[in-house]
């Protein structure tokens, strides 16, 4: 565990700057690839290239988009009314977690996805096919597939300034430490302490998600305000890892992130014990059908 290198994303002190998104598509020199609304300079100057959900005009993780921020706005405690009580602004960098137990390494034919030396999940472009059975493998939604390349795409943890004992990009740009890059034996230390202080002073939405350590808490604003929240570990454990102060689902991550594969064993199972049934049932019907034709030849004799 001490030699795994994470990251540690505090959501309580993100500003939404995006210096992480433009850190990080600075140090990987991403080509456009397949326009989205905020690369397409056509449609920023006929003002066409907004999502309109808040300032967040990336929309979702992409081939081109290895770092997202989210904007989530919770503004009263039930939307669908006129009630304005209670804003407040959640917003989180998001981006692969480089899981422990990552679906993406499991189902890769070719070896394109693999573990490095420090824990996070690289591709080799060079040997990856572009079959895509790594993108429907992830329960988070991060891997995407390059129109440009014809192969996939996602956060590799700036392996290369891993290798010359340099951080990630983005933890370097963050001004407000939002990101903290580190062993993740560290950011869980430091991880826990922090939810700690956060419920010491009040703030008691404050839990881990990606590992389990311990904290519970309950929800002080928001439409789920009064809901109880605790630390999550999903996937055997996310080497980055998330602060929130709100349901997992707020933040488009799944409660309980499930990998496809882990079902192949119980569905074939039941596909053994369906084809026996039926085997049984075909046997059982065939002697019946020769009982009755035995009979009926035994009566046809008799007579």
């Amino acid at each position: 565990m001490s030699d795994l290198r994470g990251m540690f994303v505090d959501t309580s002190i993100c500003t939404g700057c995006k210096a992480c998104q433009v850190a990080c598509k600075q140090w990987n020199e991403m080509a456009p690839g397949v326009p989205l609304p905020m690369e397409d300079e056509a449609a920023v100057r006929e003002h066409r290239a907004f999502t309109g959900n808040s300032y967040d005009n990336t929309g979702h993780l992409s081939a081109t988009n290895w770092r997202h921020v989210k904007f989530i706005e919770q503004i009263g405690p039930d939307q669908t009314t006129a009630d304005r009580s209670d804003p407040r602004w959640l917003m989180m960098s998001d981006s692969c977690k480089h899981c422990v137990q990552a679906g993406c390494l499991e189902v890769c034919p070719t070896g394109a996805l693999y573990r490095t030396q420090f824990g996070s999940v690289d591709i080799h472009q060079d040997v990856c096919i572009g079959c895509r059975y790594c993108v429907g493998a992830c329960p988070f939604g991060v891997i995407a597939f390059n129109q440009r390349t014809g192969r996939v795409n996602k956060c590799i943890l700036c392996q290369d300034r891993l290798e010359v004992g340099m951080g990630t990009a983005c933890a370097k740009a963050c001004p407000t430490s939002s990101l903290t890059f580190g062993t993740v034996s560290d950011l869980q230390a430091m991880a826990n302490d922090r939810v700690k202080a956060l419920h010491a002073r009040g703030q008691t939405d404050a839990y881990i998600y990606g590992w389990d350590l311990g904290n519970t808490g309950t929800i002080t604003a928001g439409p789920n305000k009064g809901s109880a929240v605790k630390d999550v570990e999903v996937v055997g454990g996310l080497n980055v890892f998330y602060l929130l102060l709100d349901k997992p689902e707020v933040y488009g991550l799944p409660a309980h992130a499930a990998l496809p594969q882990r079902n192949f064993v119980p569905s074939a199972g039941v596909a053994l014990i369906t084809a026996a049934v039926l085997g049984v049932t075909g046997l059982a019907a065939f002697r019946r059908n020769r009982m009755d034709e035995n009979a009926a030849a035994t009566v046809e004799g008799g007579a």
